[in-house]
């Protein structure tokens, strides 16, 4: 087994009504939780590492670590690049063997997000390595950059057929309402915005900030046509957590061979849930 596009696992999710969970990981840990449980489950998943999980852990350890885990469980996997920016370190990463990319130009105005995309989806086909774009913009903070609400943007779906089409991206990321981090009361998502993208976008939609929005919330976005579903926070707190919990029992605890496993097993328990959310089970 080796490391794969997103593209088909993405179209077989639209065709079947569920969705991808696109989890974040940071080490080896956390990639040995995801994929253990992804092949018990026999669920497609999604690797997404931000640019400061690349940098802390390191492209070609990461890159390794999940052809290993691809090849031990005999799972196609897709290492993702989540929240790129720069150009040249996409190609650089590429090239070492990742081939699902997020290029955000959602910060920039439409012409420039659509250049800068484009220009991406030029290179990424010549890996035959999916692309994901963002139109819109969420709130909340993903690794450095912190968003104000204030300059959240929600996506036009009058401009949604018009980016995917000049763009040719693999993906939509969509903002309707989700943030990056945990939410301090219920979030509002705009479901008739997104049955309004649907509409005009024939590729499969994509649900950025997911940690804490209500299962039933994503359930309603999956049935308007979301087929990859971004978890990152809600893993950091099961692990940080229980990894609290044991030292507050342990004080004195110093092998870390003994004080991550129940961060691993509550992490475990957030990907059980989120591959049931998504519906992904039995889908390999």
């Amino acid at each position: 087994m080796y490391l794969i596009s997103s593209r088909e696992m993405l179209k077989r999710a639209q065709a079947g009504g569920y969705a991808v969970p696109a989890f974040n990981i940071h080490n080896l840990e956390t990639v040995q939780v995801i994929v253990e449980t992804a092949s018990e489950m026999g669920s497609p998943v999604i690797l997404a590492g931000t640019p400061g999980t690349y940098q802390y852990a390191g492209t070609d350890y990461l890159v390794s670590i999940c052809k290993e885990a691809a090849y031990k469980h005999q799972i196609p996997l897709v290492l993702h690049l989540d929240h790129h920016e720069e150009l040249s370190d996409i190609r650089t990463k590429v090239e070492q063997g990742i081939r699902s990319v997020m290029i955000d130009g959602s910060h920039y105005a439409f012409d420039k997000n659509i250049d800068i995309v484009r220009s991406v989806v030029q290179h990424c086909n010549r890996f035959d390595a999916s692309v994901e774009a963002e139109l819109g913009r969420l709130g909340g903070q993903e690794d450095d950059l912190i968003v104000d609400s204030a300059d959240a943007l929600l996506t036009d779906p009058s401009s949604a057929a018009e980016f995917v089409r000049s763009t040719g991206i693999d993906s939509l990321a969509v903002a309707i309402g989700t943030a990056h981090g945990m939410y301090k009361s219920e979030p509002r998502l705009d479901f008739e915005r997104l049955a309004k993208i649907r509409e005009v976008v024939d590729i499969p939609l994509v649900l950025h900030g997911a940690s804490g929005v209500p299962d039933e919330m994503v359930r309603r976005c999956i049935e308007l046509g979301v087929c990859k579903v971004n978890v990152a926070t809600e893993l950091k707190i099961a692990f940080s957590d229980a990894v609290k919990r044991h030292f507050a029992e342990y004080p004195d605890a110093n092998d870390p061979r003994k004080y991550i496993v129940p961060g691993k097993e509550a992490m475990k328990q957030v990907v059980i849930d989120k591959i049931r959310m998504c519906g992904s089970e039995g889908r390999i």
